[in-house]
């Protein structure tokens, strides 16, 4: 048979990929020879029967799995991506949810607003924030008084107020005349107001005055003279020490007359430095301040020398980064909180009174002034969303060294800016704030539920970057009181709702339909509202289970033979072909394979011309005779299997 040589009207390229150069950006054209189909540039025609028929199949997506999760039930078994979530006692403070990731991650939310996640498996409504019956507005500082059996908190307006009150929770003031009326009275400015328990110290701008809490109205006088207008108080074992100016003091004189001051305990040698703050340990009292942008906290131990202990000199038990200055410490728990300008630490107490501090729990864009305690909990004054109000940290739940869980909690809706002071009302549980605005006093109810309340899941994305179809959530609770909308966010923060749970569509999974298009992740947003008829009764959510589906696009895998000799003759009767060739074909696929490379495919008996990138997953070479005279010497029949990607 007659036939042109192979290189007659072909192109460079052509060439070269039919002498057998497989390359995975090359696409073959037909010229004079007319292909079916082509790999990595390298043309066959097909070899398409009965016996070897072509076909075309999706590519098993599901491997062999087991149950590993993290939550009861929470695997793939089903088909379904699982994301189950069963309490949030750990706190907010996460962006992603892969609870592989370990205690960092488990039981932790994103974001939540007037809801109380510290009871495990179980969230509810905060009480309501309000003011003070009688106070809405004025810029307040708070401390907790008993006055006599009654539990009460003390205020007084700053910066420049000289009218110090005590408030019950109802709201009831009485007003401190004496130390106003007394022959050298209090005039100038409030600085700061402590308390042994049974009196108050009340320092202004050039004077420390004192008397008992239960007689607003009489026992006052002054008990020191100060001349400073910096001066920061505080009653720590069973003794008055102030921060005068940049000194230490140790008060312990007579009340009922006035005084001089003492020689101080310590002296700092920056006369800039400003005392922030004074509190105490079982051994050691401490006293923080700053000076331009350096910061300490120091340490102050007890001589045991003499009848009586007495203070000695400052040593610095912590140093604080540049630019980080202390404006609260308070102890509690065998820790040291402290607050700065850049958020929260808290610091662990050693034996003998040294400090080691953890990283920021909270980080803030405002100074953090000061704390209060109850159980295991520590309230912060923050800010809540924009709003004035109170971080609560647990103590009891430390995440990783020094860091410990923590969640908002309540804040005065409204109030624009944060919290300046907080207190709980003498010796009760009903807690109270005060704000950076002209905000009055803010105190929590001690029966009506919040409005409403969300918690914001982290968002979640099963641990891979892959798109997902989020399709069906299930919220759990009891709902026969009040209310539980159901929405997801996606990463611009478009949110859907799903449902709403209440005595009428109790707690069942819902399919969603939005949003539409596949996500790489999603966050849950659960929102709580409280009885329409009894404000004290609201919702409990006890956790969550999303399922989604890989949105990845499936493989195709494609099987089909081809013929492989040394000459072919194409359907128009156009010869190519070489002794070798179909060796040099066979050996280019081969090695394609081998390299797991990616290729083009083409199939060139369609009118468009279907072409897909793809990998040889399999070929397999039978050697045959040729079956009729369009083939001729060597070769046979590969049975290709490819795998679209």
């Amino acid at each position: 048979m007659t036939g042109r040589h192979i290189t007659e009207g072909r192109s460079e390229r052509a060439i070269a990929v039919d002498l057998g150069i497989v390359s995975s950006s090359a696409v073959w054209q037909n010229t004079d020879v007319s292909y079916d189909t082509a790999i990595g540039g390298l043309p066959f025609f097909y070899a398409i029967s009965d016996a070897r028929p072509y076909i075309r199949q999706t590519a098993p997506f599901r491997k062999e799995q087991f149950d590993n999760g993290a939550e009861p039930g929470e695997q793939t078994l089903t088909g379904w991506w699982i994301r189950s979530q069963s309490s949030f006692h750990n706190g907010t403070g996460i962006r992603f949810y892969d609870p592989t990731a370990g205690e960092t991650v488990a039981h932790r939310f994103a974001d939540s607003e007037n809801v109380d996640v510290w009871t495990k498996g179980q969230v509810t409504l905060l009480k309501e924030t309000a003011n003070l019956t009688g106070v809405t507005s004025g810029t307040f500082k708070i401390i907790s008084i008993m006055d006599g059996s009654t539990n009460k908190i003390l205020g007084w307006e700053v910066p420049t107020g000289t009218t110090i009150k005590n408030y019950t929770a109802a709201g009831t003031a009485v007003t401190y005349t004496d130390v106003t009326s007394i022959a050298q009275p209090l005039d100038t400015a409030i600085l700061d107001v402590v308390t042994d328990g049974t009196n108050l110290f009340i320092a202004d701008n050039d004077h420390i005055y004192t008397g008992p809490i239960a007689t607003p109205a009489a026992g006052y006088s002054r008990y020191y003279n100060t001349g400073s207008d910096r001066v920061k108080l505080g009653w720590v074992k069973q003794r008055l020490v102030a921060g005068i100016g940049a000194s230490i003091y140790e008060l312990t004189n007579a009340k009922g007359s006035t005084h001089t001051l003492p020689s101080p305990i310590y002296t700092h040698p920056d006369s800039a430095w400003e005392w922030t703050s004074i509190s105490e340990s079982p051994s050691a009292i401490y006293a923080a301040g700053y000076a331009g942008g350096q910061s300490a906290i120091y340490k102050f131990v007890l001589s045991t020398a003499g009848v009586m202990p007495t203070l000695t000199s400052g040593i610095t038990a912590a140093q604080f980064p540049a630019g980080e200055y202390v404006t609260k410490i308070e102890s509690y728990l065998g820790y040291l909180l402290i607050g700065t300008n850049k958020g929260v630490r808290v610091a662990q107490v050693g034996e003998t009174g040294d400090l080691t501090y953890g990283p920021l729990i909270i980080e803030t864009s405002h100074s953090v002034y000061d704390f209060a305690f109850r159980d295991r909990f520590a309230w912060v004054t923050g800010s809540v969303n924009g709003d004035a109000g109170l971080y609560r940290i647990d103590l009891g739940a430390e995440i990783t060294p020094l860091r410990f869980a923590w969640a908002n909690d309540a804040f005065l809706d409204g109030a624009t800016g944060y919290a300046t002071s907080v207190a709980f009302v003498g010796n009760t549980d009903q807690i109270a704030f005060t704000t950076s605005g002209s905000n009055g006093i803010a105190i929590q109810s001690t029966t009506t539920l919040s409005t409403s309340g969300f918690l914001k899941t982290g968002n979640i994305r099963y641990g891979t970057l892959e798109p997902k179809n989020f399709r069906r959530i299930f919220g759990r609770g009891v709902f026969e009181k009040g209310s539980m909308s159901v929405e997801s966010i996606t990463e611009d923060g478009t949110a859907y709702e799903h449902v709403s749970y209440d005595s009428s569509v109790p707690a069942q999974e819902v399919s969603t339909t939005q949003p539409e298009i596949a996500q790489e992740f999603i966050a849950y947003r659960f929102t709580l509202y409280r009885d329409g008829t009894t404000t004290t009764l609201g919702p409990t959510f006890k956790g969550y289970q999303a399922k989604a589906t890989i949105a990845t696009p499936r493989q195709r895998v494609l099987r089909f033979p081809v013929f492989c000799y040394d000459v072919e003759t194409d359907r128009f009767n156009v010869v190519t072909g070489y002794e070798g060739r179909a060796l040099d074909r066979i050996l280019a696929l081969e090695e394609a394979e081998a390299n797991g490379d990616v290729l083009q495919w083409q199939d060139l008996t369609t009118s468009t011309g279907e072409s897909r990138q793809i990998t040889i997953e399999q070929i397999s070479f039978t050697r045959l005779t040729p079956p009729d005279k369009r083939f001729s010497g060597f070769g046979g029949i590969i049975e290709v299997i490819l795998r679209t990607v």
